[in-house]
């Protein structure tokens, strides 16, 4: 009755040693040879290299030709790429979108783009007795909505010629930008500042900021904003109340596992 005790312990210690090598090639360094590995982990040089050995055939590690030391594989990535795919945007900007509130005090939103229109998938209500109405499935015509436009600045280059493509830029109110020349120029302007504004462009007396979400590849998934009502969202507070926006979508943005130091989003165009 010893026997499986004893092995099921050793099974024990594999994996957490496997771990351990895991976390220490994690590092950020350009690798570790297998003496320093077993030094770190304690054990007999023989002991670690066959961990890694086993490791390396199923490309959890690999073996860098030129330095002879290891670093993180292939597989390793896949794996956080399949786990990062399931993730869901839906729960997961639930709670930054509260945080916003509390922030702002005004509606915040999150939407996806379908079709040229702009799709409401999770909306947290501000607790301010005169508020943005706000209803998930609401669908609203991109270019006169921050959570559009932005979605279109920051999108794959061309996605902003398609959307204009034989489409009519219909007024909303007297601010709804109807030009296609104007639309690209306010397009521009979005990159440069990182967010845009809905500016009374849907609905008189209402103003919306928002700001990109993008998934672990860096593509622009989704968008979040907040709105409210022009007496409160006032121009002199936009700057502060973009910061929050930014801020907040970033956090979106990382919790889906998106990392710019090792991602580059593509240059719109």
């Amino acid at each position: 009755m010893t026997e499986p005790i004893k092995t099921d312990v050793y099974r024990s210690q594999v994996l957490d040693r496997t771990f351990q090598i895991f976390d220490i090639l994690a590092d950020g360094s350009a690798g570790h040879g297998v003496t320093e590995l077993a030094e770190k982990l304690n054990l007999h040089k023989s002991t670690a290299h066959r961990l890694i050995m086993v490791l390396e055939s199923s490309r959890y590690v690999e073996r860098d030709a030129s330095t002879g030391k290891y670093r993180l594989g292939s597989r390793i990535l896949e794996l956080g790429l399949s786990a990062l795919s399931k993730l869901d945007v839906y729960e997961i900007a639930r709670p930054f979108l509260r945080e916003l509130v509390n922030e702002t005090g005004e509606t915040a939103h999150i939407g996806v783009l379908r079709d040229g229109e702009v799709v409401s998938i999770v909306n947290v209500e501000s607790t301010q007795a005169i508020r943005t109405p706000s209803t998930v499935g609401t669908r609203h015509p991109a270019h006169s909505s921050s959570l559009g436009k932005v979605i279109l600045a920051f999108s794959e280059p061309g996605e902003v010629d398609k959307f204009l493509i034989g489409r009519t830029l219909e007024a909303f109110t007297r601010n709804t930008i109807t030009s296609p020349a104007y639309f690209i120029h306010e397009i521009e302007t979005i990159r440069r500042n990182g967010y845009a504004i809905d500016d009374e462009e849907r609905e008189e007396g209402l103003r919306c900021i928002g700001a990109p979400v993008r998934s672990s590849s860096g593509e622009v998934i989704a968008s979040v904003s907040v709105s409210g009502p022009i007496f409160r969202m006032t121009r002199d507070r936009i700057e502060p109340f973009a910061k929050a926006v930014v801020v907040t979508a970033e956090k979106i943005s990382a919790s889906l596992g998106y990392r710019p130091e090792l991602v580059r989003p593509q240059s719109p165009g």
